[in-house]
């Protein structure tokens, strides 16, 4: 069951007083799944503490600090969404020069870490050759090729019906995007 699901769950059982829920998930249509969440001391206090924060937010007027996560980005976007500010020198902000450092840190262990993984399916893939599945003692690999896909040579069409397509053609704003140097 997702994580925000019993968030959810939690809080109610923090505002009725009740001991545990009953939530009840339709998988795939036909399977039913019923999950029991007990009330959890320790996580009520978690989630008054969260809450409490939050709402020290809203009273000062104060966006809370990116966290990472998927909505943060996405409220960043949105807040921002232009690119036509002006150059900002961090070079004497300590906290922030020492969060591009990390960036760069972790971008060079995720690159290093996708090089390693590139060169361990490519020796799982040479021993494999034409096998379509490989078992190991914890898991298997299967290497399949998947179905032809279809796709629209765009280029081809304006060429050849450009008065077709710029009846379909629609232009959509671009994203900012954040590149190291």
């Amino acid at each position: 069951m997702p994580e925000y699901v019993q968030l959810q769950v939690m809080h109610q059982l923090a505002v009725t007083g009740q001991q545990a829920a009953d939530v009840a998930v339709l998988l795939g249509g036909h399977e039913l799944q019923i999950h029991r969440i007990e009330r959890d001391e320790a996580m009520i206090e978690q989630l008054i503490a969260l809450e409490r924060q939050f709402w020290d937010y809203v009273e000062k007027d104060t966006p809370p600090p990116a966290d990472g996560s998927d909505s943060a980005d996405q409220a960043l976007r949105t807040l921002f969404p232009s690119d036509d500010g002006e150059a900002l020198d961090c070079c004497q902000d300590a906290g922030l020069s020492q969060a591009f450092s990390d960036l760069q840190r972790v971008r060079q262990t995720l690159d290093n870490a996708k090089k390693e993984e590139a060169k361990l399916k490519h020796k799982l893939q040479q021993a494999m050759g034409t096998a379509t599945l490989a078992t190991f003692p914890t898991g298997s690999l299967s290497w399949k090729q998947s179905k032809p896909i279809h796709r629209l040579d765009t280029k081809t069409l304006q060429k050849d019906h450009p008065g077709l397509c710029a009846d379909y053609l629609h232009a959509h704003p671009g994203t900012r995007r954040l590149v190291v140097r």
